[in-house]
């Protein structure tokens, strides 16, 4: 039996259409479930939207629509850019969803029925664009200390989730799993900056605004949007109605979501599961964001490009490689137009391409595109065929360690190995010598083996390219399995080569 892998993202806030930063998290996601299903694994992979809220009701209503009118657009534009970005994943969910609304209602009525929910009254520091309540002491300025924008005072009648119950629970579960929160950094901030000040109940419901999922036992209140949205990890596998793909897939494996939200994943979310007896999460990893110009990208500001015009401009999977290899996962990143013109250039058309383009187009010059392997090795066939069987275990490392830019880097620094190959053993100089025919093919074997195996590893990271060049190979060997140096056939005849990437002339 297949073991299991469930990954999610974060669900986007569909208050205005989707930017750079939420392809950044998504493309993660995509690449970490792309190569657990290429090495085997059962992978549920979901997204999706967390659309209810005061926010997006104030939006609809200037827009003169309802709620979910303004709302479906913006889902229908995510999900053809997440097409566009050829995002590979299982389960798309959306809060408004009838499946979701009724599940989260059944959760709130058993969290309240068993006493983890109350009705109290609130009275506290609101930010309406994050959704949030802070405290004075949480402020910056007298400000929100996620987006810098004003708070105010609101007081109204609220249900309330016991969260202070579960604070012991929750520091005992921390030091008895200690990769449960990644980057440790977060951890620390977590313990140091919520939990060790002492948690407060949590207010799980309004009652000055409508759109939201009705208490079923209560219409004046909508349960509040986060437990409406964490709940959706497991809603999505049909808790609690059904268990099904409950005991196939929970707990989670890995839940990636930006660093302004760990908070609520690593504190809300694990207390929430510890009141309703399921297991928690084995991970939880709250990366950086990535910036414009050094700035945070904001809708509201507008700072930002329509994603599908950088991949109409430069392709799909230079987008895609750019996400991945520039920044290291957990850091803050900067995006730059310049900078992904850079790394497509040196990394993409020069390491890879050209590569790949004149490797098979020696193979049909010298040898009318049909592979041998004589196996007339010298020392520099031994090193590179040496790193080039050492790689698919040091990648598998690093993706399980979260590291996905450096597991790109090694397969890149294989490749480049590869190119420095070719100007050590000078296969146009062979050429000129018959008796070195034989050594001449096993340098070209050598080498479009070292191809085929780099582009199976890189195919969860862009996966167009991979399969362009497995096609101009012609191999049958594509999977995980045959990533041994020697798998490649011989007496292979290879397709025609074709450009993968050209270079992109800055304006």
């Amino acid at each position: 039996m297949k073991e299991k892998f469930y990954i999610t993202t974060p669900i986007y806030y569909p208050s205005a259409n989707f930017h750079i930063g939420h392809c950044y998290t998504t493309i993660i996601a995509d690449a970490i479930a792309r190569y657990k299903r290429l090495t085997g694994y059962d992978v549920y992979f979901q997204t999706g939207t967390d659309e209810h809220g005061e926010k997006i009701e104030k939006k609809a209503k200037e827009a003169g629509v309802t709620p979910k009118e303004y709302v479906d657009k913006i889902i229908e534009n995510a999900k053809d850019l997440w097409k566009s970005l050829n995002i590979s994943y299982d389960y798309f969910i959306r809060t408004t969803d009838e499946d979701h609304i009724r599940r989260v209602q059944k959760i709130f009525k058993k969290l309240y029925e068993q006493g983890d929910i109350y009705k109290g009254t609130y009275e506290g520091l609101y930010c309406v664009p994050c959704e949030s309540f802070w405290t004075e002491s949480q402020l910056v300025d007298g400000k929100c200390p996620d987006c810098g924008r004003e708070v105010k005072l609101v007081s109204e009648e609220a249900y309330f989730f016991k969260l202070s119950k579960y604070q012991d629970r929750l520091v005992k579960y921390y030091e008895e799993h200690p990769d449960f929160i990644l980057p440790l950094s977060r951890k620390n901030e977590m313990l140091n900056n919520f939990i060790n000040p002492g948690l407060e109940d949590l207010c799980v419901s309004r009652t000055s605004f409508t759109w939201g999922i009705p208490v079923d036992f209560d219409s004046k209140h909508v349960v509040y949007v986060w437990v409406d949205a964490l709940s959706n990890y497991i809603t999505s596998l049909g808790y609690p109605e059904d268990d099904t793909l409950m005991k196939k897939y929970w707990p989670a494996t890995l839940h990636l979501v930006g660093k302004e939200i760990v908070r609520f994943h690593v504190i809300i979310w694990p207390c929430m599961l510890m009141a309703l007896g399921l297991p928690l999460p084995k991970q939880v990893f709250g990366h950086g964001w990535l910036k414009i110009d050094g700035g945070k990208i904001s809708k509201s500001l507008g700072n930002y490009k329509d994603p599908r015009e950088y991949i109409n401009d430069y392709g799909v999977d230079a987008v895609r490689y750019y996400a991945l290899r520039e920044v290291p996962f957990g850091s803050d990143g900067n995006f730059s137009e310049e900078a992904l013109i850079s790394r497509t250039n040196s990394d993409l058309a020069n390491t890879l391409g050209n590569l790949v383009n004149r490797t098979i187009s020696m193979e049909h010059k010298y040898f009318d595109g049909v592979t041998k392997n004589p196996r007339v090795y010298e020392e520099i066939d031994h090193e590179l065929i040496e790193r080039v069987n050492n790689l698919k275990n040091i990648v598998e490392g690093k993706i399980n360690g979260l590291k996905v830019n450096e597991a790109i880097e090694e397969i890149m620094e294989v490749l480049r190995s590869c190119n420095k190959y070719i100007d050590e053993s000078t296969p146009w100089t062979l050429a000129k010598d018959e008796s070195k025919k034989d050594r001449l093919a096993t340098v070209l074997y050598n080498l479009l083996e070292s191809i085929r195996i780099c582009a199976i590893l890189l195919s969860p990271f862009i996966p167009d390219t991979a399969n362009k060049i497995l096609e101009q190979l012609n191999t049958k060997e594509t999977s995980y399995e045959s990533v041994n140096f020697g798998a490649l056939e011989e007496n292979l005849k290879l397709n025609e080569p074709k450009i993968l990437f050209n270079r992109i002339e800055t304006k």
